[in-house]
């Protein structure tokens, strides 16, 4: 089965107002970086939690892998939040430590080598560090994990443009042909290169959902450009 994730009337209602995501029907492969792009507001992070499992629903259904979402497909996602979660004074080796007790896929010797590769310091205490270095720290563990399915929410915001290339290569790198990245930026232009699909959300709705070939043979722009012209921004 080529379909990784089955979305279908997916409605999440805070109240009779605040519609955050309004009947979404979306169907994506295995094997695809997918761009889940969208002006603030339009529901992505809503989208993202459902499918993480920490938002339940109003109406419709999610399944990833053939499985509704829940406690089977939590171990099979690596969720990158868009705010950093590390703290505290542990060692970045402690906190590798944690990782390979708790992920059965976690794999030690690949997030060494990119921490190694972004010159973070496995003795460093997070404590010490800068909220960049926070967040790429995170993005090591989720990417060291060999999971189905990678949601990245805003993976590149924090960090420095040096870095932005080698993490956006870890991406590339770091997943086989039967995972899905899903990546949720602003930064279009800086993560259009590694993208096979993209996904357009207005204000709860699904706008668009097509490849970035599409985008360039039908229309001539590229990516960037197509969104700011579908938005008006």
């Amino acid at each position: 089965m080529n379909e990784l994730i089955e979305i279908t009337g997916l409605i999440k209602a805070y109240d009779a107002n605040h519609v955050a995501v309004n009947n979404v029907s979306l169907t994506l492969p295995r094997g695809k970086i997918v761009g889940l792009l969208g002006p603030n507001g339009s529901g992505k992070t809503t989208l993202i939690k459902m499918l993480n499992g920490l938002l339940t629903p109003t109406q419709g259904s999610i399944r990833i892998g053939g499985q509704p979402v829940g406690v089977e497909t939590k171990a099979h996602v690596a969720y990158l939040p868009d705010r950093t979660y590390l703290s505290g004074n542990k060692k970045v080796t402690q906190i590798l430590d944690f990782f390979c007790d708790f992920y059965a896929d976690f794999s030690r010797e690949r997030a060494v080598g990119m921490l190694q590769s972004l010159g973070v310091d496995p003795n460093a205490r997070m404590g010490t560090l800068s909220k960049g270095t926070k967040e790429k720290v995170q993005l090591i563990l989720v990417m060291s994990r060999q999971a189905d399915l990678y949601i990245l929410d805003e993976p590149i915001a924090g960090v420095d443009p040096a870095a932005r290339d080698y993490i956006l290569r870890t991406i590339l790198n770091n997943y086989d042909s039967n995972a899905t990245v899903l990546i949720s930026t602003h930064l279009i232009g800086d993560v259009e290169q590694v993208l096979d699909e993209v996904i357009f959300m207005r204000y709860g709705h699904l706008v668009l959902y097509t490849s970035v070939d599409n985008i360039r043979e039908r229309h001539g722009k590229s990516v960037d450009a197509y969104f700011r012209e579908v938005f008006a921004c």
